[in-house]
């Protein structure tokens, strides 16, 4: 399913990057990465630029709708964990069981605090409640 950016009644910027589709809102970013992606960090240099231009040091959260089967390099989660100690929600939508599977595989590896999800509001609700209260903050948990 496609992200309706409009579903959160908040402006947004729209990032058309290498690697697929983002949007930027205030304090989350919604990413769709495209069929087949094989995401490095080094390949992620695009958006970590923007990630780091747009919230600096501020807490923010990602949600991944993963409508694409793409994948992300384990080798790399040092770095990603390293790099984003201010990412401090990050939600997943998945479609189907694999990805449910695959998301409990990369749960492993990084130290984000990671959840779930079947749908957009929900995912956007837990983000936004994860922010405003850091005391649910489950970085190097």
């Amino acid at each position: 399913m496609n992200y309706n950016p409009n579903l959160h009644h908040e402006e947004y910027k729209v990032y058309k990057l290498k690697l697929g589709t983002v949007y930027i809102y205030s304090n989350f970013l919604v990413s769709e990465f495209d069929e087949g992606a094989d995401i490095t960090f080094k390949n992620f240099d695009e958006l970590a630029f923007i990630i780091k231009t747009h919230f600096e040091d501020r807490p923010f959260g990602f949600i991944a709708n993963r409508k694409n089967s793409y994948s992300i390099n384990l080798n790399d989660a040092k770095i990603f964990n390293e790099t984003f100690k201010n990412l401090k929600a990050y939600a997943i939508i998945v479609y189907s069981n694999l990805t449910e599977r695959i998301i409990e595989i990369e749960s492993h590896f990084f130290k984000f605090n990671r959840k779930v999800f079947k749908d957009f509001e929900n995912a956007i609700d837990w983000i936004e409640n994860s922010l405003a209260n850091p005391e649910n903050d489950s970085y190097n948990k």
